[in-house]
């Protein structure tokens, strides 16, 4: 909420209420609101004031404030939009961080929210309506500077300005060249095709050739000819000269000043706690080639203004560089780089409010004797269909051994279990792989479970989804998969036994005649576990439901906060546990002395209502690992395109994390993967404290499964894209239809069927022991021979590296798919006819007859281009029988024109336009749309 005072601009009512940007620039000494068609539109002698509001998961809003100061900006500008700055803080309630901007040195976080990037123009701001004069084309050379972030700086129009390092753009009137020094990255290339883009697009119309130009190759190419010449010839581009390598592991030094009266005092110390910052008093941290400015909460808008005035005074008059970034924060606010400084920073813990009042209302009128329903909860779905098909192995001794169908459902913390999950995605059947490391579980066996997964993973010819996973630190999805779990105490492990029986502990192995206690838990009958804790008073929940097996007695406890759908999972999961036992039911303060007896007697447990943690907002971040040294670097205001094929990532969720492998990037193991994730956990880059034994997923590209993708505004095609990220962008910038890679579904869940109940809901079988039986795995076929699916099929065959591990797998048998590859070759064709077109004709534009040869080029390779006229001779079928994920398909059709069977009718439904409208796109739309809704 705004709070506003005299001392604050009336320019900021309203600011921060919705989320996105909001821009002001200093015209004739007071701030002018920027409209959003100008934004990213940056003159270079004005100064701007900046608002980024994001609108976190938690329901909270989180400020952003930038103040940019242009080069040739007047000096009484940029001190006001410095004092404005602290105004719009003050009005968002003192919880924003403000940051100094200055022109060409900007942040990594100013310049992602205007991508592909800013390129200030000569001038000064006016708000006043104008026309530009027309004028002759100014070429200009720029330099591209950044693989994610791209800084834009105009050079010199000169030879001498080119090097090997850096990539460039020389834009003129009629052509953008962009040249490639030899030693830039591929990352760094093709984001400044982007650059060229926008280039293109702003400046020109998008009415421009482009021509890419690389360092030292320039025979035969007439490109290269044009380029060389507007520099008056060719020279050879003389060698950099070797420049200060400066040591980045090392810690910058950091030393903290208090600000009195426009004064910086030095504080005379080794270490720094929080304890040292007064909530009276501004401060000043200096780390080299960083400073932040810390507000106390008690300090007053004047106060902050006149010390932060000062810091700048301070910083010119050291003759500083302009690249040093100021950062200011006001108590409370601290940054995790800031907080990095100390050596002692206590963590605060910063409730969900929302959840929290939520609860606490419910449970106050509950125990004032009222009849209240539960507020409805936000449950978490899952992503992926969870009607697949599970197999699960135990490890022990080296070995991983298949758990029977009907044991499924049954873990034990002293073990470590291998799950491999196989469900339908869009166009293939996907495969996930969890590694689960019981709570007790001896290291031998935890190391054989990643190194057994891992092989199962590069046996398989598909791409999984590999994952290392805790007990007790589960993602929901895991559980969802499951449906049903029981997770008892103890092992059953070699290992396990011999551990316990050396270090005197007693066995807790669960066993029917032994007394036993479960924490009942979960969000419905498809997602429901029982989890067996310490036999003592201490593991009850006011929150919770459980059940106690106590000799020839079984209770089942409800916690007062306990809800009516916790109490239908704890009739369920006692159905599960004990089908045949007769349980007593107990209310939390009712219970009698037999109950305490059983364990151990009656002591303190938690009452209060457990609050559900909100899932906080992600955080992307570029990962390095050479030579021991780990590096990470993070990704502001992400998108899709940011995932750099060249690359390794880091998505850090909070509760897990995933590490994204690019196609090109170094790192081609899934183990290697899981590694580097252990090592990002380690360095603790949020300060947040995270679990060590936070899930880690590892995806590699052009296989993320949906619950990676759904962090994204996700482009599917993009995902199968071929090429580094340059020859990518290139492709996209010159309008070439990207080769794809179109998986191909497995046949073995084209006659698979869903029964349903009267409800709606999908029903599954149960086994004798009342677990939800499912078929075995045809993917882990190499690592259980010899088993056939209930419907009598055999399942895949093991592929020879499996066979290697788990001799007496049965030969593989599988067959191509001819109608795919003949496919496959006209669009190769297809792809060859394009490249040697655009060779011959550059940039230059397509002629109507050029254009016709290619029409009549797809009319001979790509079946369907026919059109309607065709498809009107064709009989029909219902949508549901001719999507690929048909329950019941049709056979005896041409498989790659599934859509020209549909009645016109549907068609239209579907496609949302005629056949002959959708036959009029190109191939490589039409085939968009067609894999959008299954038919392709």
């Amino acid at each position: 909420m705004s709070l506003f005072s005299k001392d604050v601009d009336a320019a900021f009512q309203g600011a921060g209420v919705k989320a996105g940007l909001e821009i002001w620039c200093v015209e004739n000494l007071r701030l002018v609101p920027v409209p959003k068609s100008s934004h990213g539109k940056f003159f270079s002698g004005s100064s701007y004031l900046i608002l980024s509001t994001v609108m976190l998961k938690s329901g909270l809003s989180q400020h952003d404030i930038h103040y940019w100061l242009g080069k040739d900006a007047k000096e009484i500008d940029s001190a006001l939009v410095s004092d404005k700055a602290v105004e719009l803080d003050a009005a968002l309630g003192s919880h924003a961080v403000q940051y100094r901007e200055v022109q060409g040195c900007e942040t990594e976080k100013f310049l992602s929210y205007f991508k592909p990037c800013i390129i200030p123009i000569e001038g000064v701001f006016s708000s006043e309506v104008g026309t530009l004069d027309s004028q002759t084309y100014k070429v200009c050379l720029l330099t591209c500077k950044g693989d994610h972030a791209v800084y834009v700086r105009e050079v010199p129009f000169s030879r001498s300005s080119l090097n090997h390092n850096d990539v460039f753009i020389l834009d003129t009137e009629s052509k953008i060249y962009l040249f490639s020094g030899c030693n830039s990255s591929m990352p760094e290339r093709a984001k400044a095709l982007e650059v060229v883009q926008y280039i293109k697009d702003n400046k020109h119309g998008g009415r421009c050739e482009v021509a890419t130009i690389e360092d030292g190759k320039f025979v035969g190419d007439s490109d290269v000819g044009e380029f060389w010449s507007l520099f008056g010839g060719y020279a050879p581009i003389t060698r950099d000269s070797p420049c200060a390598v400066q040591n980045e592991s090392s810690i910058p030094s950091a030393k903290l000043f208090w600000m009195d009266k426009g004064k910086a005092c030095s504080i005379e110390e080794t270490s720094l706690i929080k304890e040292m910052l007064s909530t009276d008093r501004c401060y000043m941290l200096d780390c080299d080639i960083e400073i932040f400015v810390w507000m106390g909460r008690n300090t007053s808008i004047t106060e902050r203004k006149t010390s932060i005035s000062a810091i700048e005074d301070i910083v010119a008059s050291q003759g500083r560089s302009t690249s040093t970034h100021i950062t200011f924060l006001t108590e409370g606010s601290e940054t995790a780089t800031f907080r990095s400084y100390f050596d002692v920073w206590a963590q605060s813990t910063v409730s969900n409010l929302y959840e929290e009042g939520r609860g606490k209302v419910a449970a106050i009128f509950k125990h004032q004797g009222y009849d209240v329903k539960e507020f409805p909860e936000d449950d978490c779905q899952p992503f992926i269909d969870c009607s697949g098909i599970l197999k699960v192995w135990r490890v022990d001794c080296h070995v991983a051994a298949v758990v029977p169908v009907a044991e499924q459902g049954k873990l034990f913390s002293g073990d470590c279990f291998v799950v491999q999950y196989t469900y339908p995605g869009d166009e293939k059947d996907e495969h996930l792989f969890y590694a689960w490391l019981g709570c007790n579980s001896t290291m031998e066996d935890r190391v054989d479970a990643i190194s057994l997964m891992s092989a199962m993973v590069d046996s398989i010819k598909a791409h999984p989804v590999l994952a290392q996973i805790f007990d007790g630190k589960e993602p929901l999805q895991f559980f969802s998969i499951f449906q049903t779990l029981i997770v008892f105490k103890g092992g059953m492990s070699s290992s396990y036994k011999r551990f316990i029986s050396e270090n005197g502990i007693s066995d807790e192995t669960y066993d029917e005649n032994k007394a036993a206690l479960f924490r009942v838990q979960g969000s419905g009958p498809e997602n429901m576990q029982a989890i067996q804790v310490d036999l003592v008073s201490g593991s009850l929940n006011s929150s919770y439901c459980y059940i106690l097996q106590a000799g020839a007695s079984i209770f089942t406890w409800s916690g007062n906060l306990s809800s009516p759908r916790d109490h239908d999972l704890l009739d369920r999961m006692l159905d599960q546990i004990y089908p045949t036992r007769q349980a007593i039911s107990v209310r939390e303060g009712s219970e009698p002395d037999s109950f305490w007896d059983a364990i151990g007697g009656k002591a303190e447990y938690p009452r209060e209502k457990e609050i559900k943690a909100y899932e906080e907002d992600p955080h992307l971040f570029t990962c390095t690992f050479t030579e021991g040294d780990f590096k990470v670097k993070e990704i502001f205001n992400f998108t899709q395109d940011d995932l750099t094929t060249e690359e390794v990532l880091v998505l850090d969720c909070h509760s897990e994390i995933y590490v994204w492998i690019g196609q090109h990037a170094n790192i081609k193991s899934k183990q290697q993967g899981l590694t580097l994730g252990k090592r990002y956990l380690e360095a603790d880059i949020l300060l947040e404290g995270p679990s060590l034994e936070t899930a880690i997923y590892v995806v590699t590209e052009g296989h993320e499964p949906p619950f990676f993708t759904r962090f994204f505004a996700w482009d599917p095609s993009r995902a199968y894209m071929h090429g580094n990220s340059f020859e990518r962008k290139l492709a996209i910038l010159k309008g070439l239809a990207p080769e794809l890679q179109t998986p191909q579904r497995s046949s073995q869940y084209g006659t698979r069927h869903s029964e349903s109940t009267p409800n709606g809901s999908r029903s599954r079988s149960l086994s004798s022991s009342g677990f939800h039986s499912r078929t075995g795995s045809p993917a882990s076929r190499a690592f259980s021979p010899g088993i056939d699916a209930p419907n009598g099929r055999r399942l895949s065959s093991p592929t020879p590296v499996a066979r290697k591990l788990f001799p007496g797998a049965t030969p593989d048998r599988s067959a191509g798919n001819e109608a795919s590859t003949a496919l496959h070759q006209k669009n190769t064709q297809l792809s060859r006819f394009l490249k040697c077109r655009d060779e011959s004709l550059g940039s230059s534009p397509v002629t109507e007859e050029q254009n016709s040869s290619l029409e009549k080029f797809r009319a001979m390779t790509i079946p369907g281009d026919e059109g309607s006229e065709t498809d009107s001779k064709l009989k029909t079928f219902p949508y549901d029988r001719l999507k690929v994920t048909s329950d019941n398909p049709i056979t005896g059709i041409d498989m790659t024109k599934r859509e020209a069977y549909l009645s016109d009718e549907e068609f239209q439904e579907k496609f949302g336009m005629t056949k002959k409208a959708f036959y009029e796109l190109p191939k490589w739309r039409r085939d968009k749309l067609k894999m959008a809704v299954s038919l392709f």
